[in-house]
């Protein structure tokens, strides 16, 4: 079942990582959605560098990350919205659709990660 109940189809996200600010905004929109407490995350932003690869460049970016509390925001992706935290993504780095879509989009979009939520 999927997260809408519409069908059969398996859906996540895909975050492209080259151009999350670190902003935080999903993860506050994830805890005001459902409640959670200060230490509980259903999103949760990691922060890499800045360090300076064997090539002399440097690397320093965020990612986003789902944990085992994330539904996809089912309840409101039944009633037609965005999972919450891609609504509030302020870079707008995130989207939200099937396995098979989201797949086809990652095979053109360099630094970014496809998750499958179990639950979804």
């Amino acid at each position: 079942m999927s997260a809408n109940g519409l069908d059969n189809q398996k859906y996540g996200l895909l975050i492209n990582y080259d151009f999350c600010t670190g902003c935080h905004s999903c993860e506050m929109a994830c805890k005001k959605e459902f409640g959670l407490a200060q230490d509980q995350f259903g999103i949760k932003v990691a922060q890499y560098g800045p360090v300076q690869n064997s090539g002399k460049k440097w690397e320093f970016f965020y990612m986003p990350m789902l944990t085992d509390l994330c539904t996809l925001c089912a309840p409101r992706v039944a009633e037609g919205k965005l999972p919450t935290c891609v609504h509030h993504c302020q870079a707008k780095v995130m989207q939200y659709g099937t396995i098979d879509d989201l797949a086809e989009q990652l095979k053109v979009t360099p630094k970014s990660v496809l998750f499958a939520p179990k639950c979804c």
